[in-house]
């Protein structure tokens, strides 16, 4: 086993590649070798030494990196991850994944081919408190109810990467992965059905587009869920943030700072306390104990949890980690999200039955 440094090269500088790169010069078990983006961005000091490559394709074969950190648009994912395992690399991809299921499948047969490691950046897999929130709904026992939303009111420079997003890629993909794919560990049974609506709130998308979205889902155990995201300066901040799964045995919920602010990206991951919910009833028919709040105190922000990302990622090559469950699950809950997006685009539901 090496433990050379592994060579990475990083592919977008937008918020998500920026903090990438940060944790990879962060990290002695990584060396940059280049960055890759298109314009000029604004860096952190720390990565100012590093040549900036406009050219992914250039920039891999000329410096024949050992890993490819692919955190730009989505609709280029596929592509450069494909070529990325053609080239011997191990892959870091920002989710989603692609912007289709075929690409996906693509990308994961890629990887198997290659004899690679695939990691698709999933941050809230690696985050103590929403694990611990996982943990808890599984104790309760299905059938569950999920509710989740993330709704953002964007602005200035916000709203212009929210309106560069959504050339490519609807808010309820693009933030729905996540917590569909926090729905599907908790219930772990597969999706059968999936519906979608949304509405375009701005004349500055395009008109196939649409910045506020909805899904319900339908798991085989009965379960239901949905998921709400909405982006731009007309979003309302009321209720922008929840996170709660009910059984008949209780209820789990993330409580939020009533103080936070929807566009603060440290927002999207801290929980601030988990409450707990029994719905046990003693012979009065009143409830046996009270709710349990967990404070979540020494929460990893939004750059330290980039940090363990690619600490993961670290680990996933040096001890030949078996990431097959981890890529089905990440084309398991963009399946989901784009018949979403077919339902908001047909008005028709969308049978997932025969899927894995």
């Amino acid at each position: 086993m090496s433990q050379k440094p592994v060579r990475v090269l990083v592919a977008g500088l937008g918020n998500m590649g920026r903090s990438h790169a940060l944790a990879y010069h962060n990290n002695p078990g990584f060396e940059i070798v280049g960055l890759v983006n298109r314009s000029k961005p604004e860096l952190a000091p720390e990565l100012l030494g590093y040549r900036i490559y406009p050219d992914f394709e250039t920039a891999l074969a000329e410096l024949q990196p050992d890993l490819c950190s692919i955190c730009t648009y989505s609709d280029s994912h596929a592509d450069y991850a494909v070529a990325a395992f053609e080239a011997g690399c191990d892959v870091f991809v920002e989710k989603p994944l692609a912007t289709t299921v075929a690409d996906a499948e693509r990308v994961v047969a890629a990887a198997k081919k290659a004899g690679r490691k695939l990691v698709i950046g999933y941050i809230l897999r690696h985050h103590p408190s929403w694990m611990k929130l996982i943990e808890e709904a599984r104790k309760l026992g299905p059938p569950y109810v999920f509710r989740m939303n993330l709704n953002q009111q964007s602005s200035g420079p916000t709203w212009q990467t929210h309106k560069s997003l959504m050339q490519t890629t609807s808010p309820i993909v693009d933030c729905g992965v996540h917590y569909v794919d926090v729905m599907c560990q908790i219930t772990d049974a597969k999706p059968v059905e999936v519906r979608g609506m949304g509405l375009r709130l701005s004349g500055e998308i395009a008109p196939d587009m649409y910045n506020y979205g909805h899904l319900q889902v339908i798991f085989e155990d009965g379960s239901v869920g949905w998921y709400e995201a909405g982006w731009g300066p007309m979003i309302s901040e009321t209720a922008f943030f929840v996170k709660d799964v009910m059984s008949p045995n209780g209820a789990v919920s993330i409580v939020m700072d009533p103080n936070a602010k929807s566009d603060d990206i440290d927002t999207h991951t801290k929980t601030s306390v988990i409450r707990l919910h029994s719905a046990e009833t003693g012979p009065e028919g009143k409830f046996v104990r009270p709710d349990q709040d967990m404070t979540m105190a020494g929460e990893p922000g939004h750059q330290e949890l980039c940090e363990r990302e690619q600490s993961f990622m670290l680990k996933a090559i040096r001890e030949d980690l078996d990431l097959n469950r981890h890529m089905a699950d990440a084309v398991a809950s963009l399946r989901i999200c784009l018949a979403a997006d077919e339902s908001v685009r047909t008005g028709k539901p969308v049978k997932l039955q025969g899927n894995d």
